[in-house]
């Protein structure tokens, strides 16, 4: 977790020790005894398993966080604040007028022009709880725990599009290729659960443009991936046995394998070697936890009825609920994928639908967490990759009216327990809410706040590769303690 720390630099892979120049056998055999004995290191304890070195294995904090889980609500093609979180009235009194030019400064977008006219909120808003945050009445459950959230509505990007949009709030960097967030966090802190992945990642709606960069463990060795939950059909592909093999030649076979494995990485010391010897063993030990994740038939008929979700139809309330249930077997990491927010038309149209598939479910997480005694352990995030503009996306040739175009500059999101002050708002944008007049908080300052309220310090969680050591922030964020409980 620290730069002094040898062990990430020592331990590559075979095409990088191939990829030096002048590397021989001599070389490579003592790199191979090095890492062995980095490995020992005391961040990095020696735990039983392969090569006396659990990569998983639960590590200390940096000092002492909240939270020890985090799911991360995200709402792929970004949310309009202005129309759910942002309420501006003097957009209803401009509506259907040029922004005046001195507030866009020049920017310019993909699909509108820059003196297209401004578009007054599609939704009337409510101010809810004893905090009094306004909140779009479609989300009439948010509105029930609005003293449980932290509304942050001083969010700004550096990236336009979708993907690179999307990768960069998942890993930092907008193109694909860098650690995700999930896994920098499971590399820092190891994982609480035996039978489950560490970092696990659910897709409800349409298809996410980041794709599994968003959950990819890059650079760092492959056992930090984030493990992909499917729909229907088994959870996770190939985990139950082929027709004609018992649970006995499972188990041989494993064990051979196993050994196998052992050896070559005694042998050769390369780390993916034990992400492929963690992979053998943690698919043998969910062939049963999966499916008893799965049935939520043990849950009751009033938490089904609070998350509006039926145990056998996939919903993103279904995977709100198996979100808190893998929180309470110790999963470090969920991530949650609602994809479809991305109204180039139609906002009213697009938003009351997505509003519907997801309002109960997210309020009902944090109601569920709440009573359970999780949600002080447990962070709950919610947004999208960036906002949506004050002016109006109208084009015939494309068949689009009454939208909204993509909008780096501001944005709003939620956050909910593990550390999180409840109940408040956070920054402010002007009255048009074009720009960030209060309190900005970049995207890497989102990441240094997750990082931070599990213990960790952002600019400690480092890792080496190809010479240069790597975080989550690159050389950028801060914490952001105005929502810090």
């Amino acid at each position: 977790m620290n730069p002094e720390n040898a062990a990430p630099q020592l331990e590559r892979t075979r095409r990088h020790f191939f990829a030096d120049c002048g590397v021989g056998l001599g070389k490579m055999a003592l790199a191979g005894l090095l890492a062995d004995n980095a490995t020992r290191s005391p961040l990095h304890a020696a735990a039983p398993g392969a090569g006396g070195f659990d990569p998983l294995a639960v590590r200390p904090t940096h000092f002492a966080g909240k939270a020890k889980a985090v799911i991360h609500l995200f709402m792929a093609g970004a949310p309009s604040h202005l129309d759910l979180f942002d309420y501006k009235p003097a957009l209803v009194k401009h509506d259907g007028k040029p922004i005046p030019p001195e507030v866009i400064g020049g920017q310019r977008y993909a699909f509108i022009r820059s003196d297209a006219a401004a578009m007054a909120p599609r939704f009337e808003f409510e101010k809810f709880g004893q905090s009094g945050l306004q909140i779009a009445k479609i989300l009439p459950h948010l509105g029930r725990v609005a003293d449980d959230i932290c509304l942050i509505r001083s969010v700004k990007t550096d990236q336009f599009n979708h993907a690179p949009a999307q990768i960069f709030f998942n890993t930092g960097f907008p193109q694909p290729g860098r650690p995700s967030m999930g896994s920098w966090v499971v590399y820092g802190l190891g994982s609480e659960s035996k039978d489950l992945p560490a970092f696990v990642v659910m897709s409800t709606g349409a298809g996410i443009s980041g794709g599994s960069a968003n959950w990819s463990s890059g650079f760092l060795p492959t056992v930090y991936t984030g493990t992909r939950l499917r729909n229907s059909g088994d959870p996770i592909l190939n985990v139950s046995n082929p027709a004609g093999v018992d649970s006995e030649v499972q188990s041989a076979t494993v064990d051979l394998i196993a050994r196998m494995n052992r050896h070559s990485l005694e042998t050769i010391g390369d780390p993916e070697i034990r992400t492929r010897i963690a992979s053998y063993e943690m698919a043998f030990r969910l062939q049963t936890s999966a499916p008893e994740l799965m049935n939520l038939r043990s849950e009751s008929a009033e938490t089904l009825s609070l998350y509006g979700a039926d145990p056998d139809k996939p919903s993103f309330a279904r995977a709100c609920l198996l979100a808190r249930r893998m929180v309470e077997r110790g999963v470090r990491f969920i991530n949650i994928y609602h994809e479809g927010w991305d109204a180039h038309s139609d906002v009213l149209g697009n938003h009351t639908n997505n509003a519907k598939a997801t309002d109960q479910a997210a309020a009902a997480l944090v109601i569920d967490l709440k009573r359970r005694g999780l949600l002080d352990e447990t962070l709950v995030v919610w947004g999208g990759e960036f906002g949506r503009t004050p002016m109006v996306e109208t084009n015939p040739a494309l068949g689009r009216a009454l939208g909204r175009d993509h909008h780096p500059q501001a944005f709003s999101m939620w956050m909910a327990g593990g550390g999180i002050k409840p109940g408040i708002s956070y920054g402010q944008t002007d009255e048009l809410g074009f720009n960030i007049v209060e309190n900005p908080v970049h995207v890497h300052d989102i990441q240094a706040t997750i990082l931070h309220t599990l213990g960790m310090d952002h600019e400690r969680l480092t890792y080496t590769f190809q010479g240069r050591p790597f975080r989550l922030t690159d050389i950028h964020g801060h914490v952001v303690k105005g929502i810090l409980a």
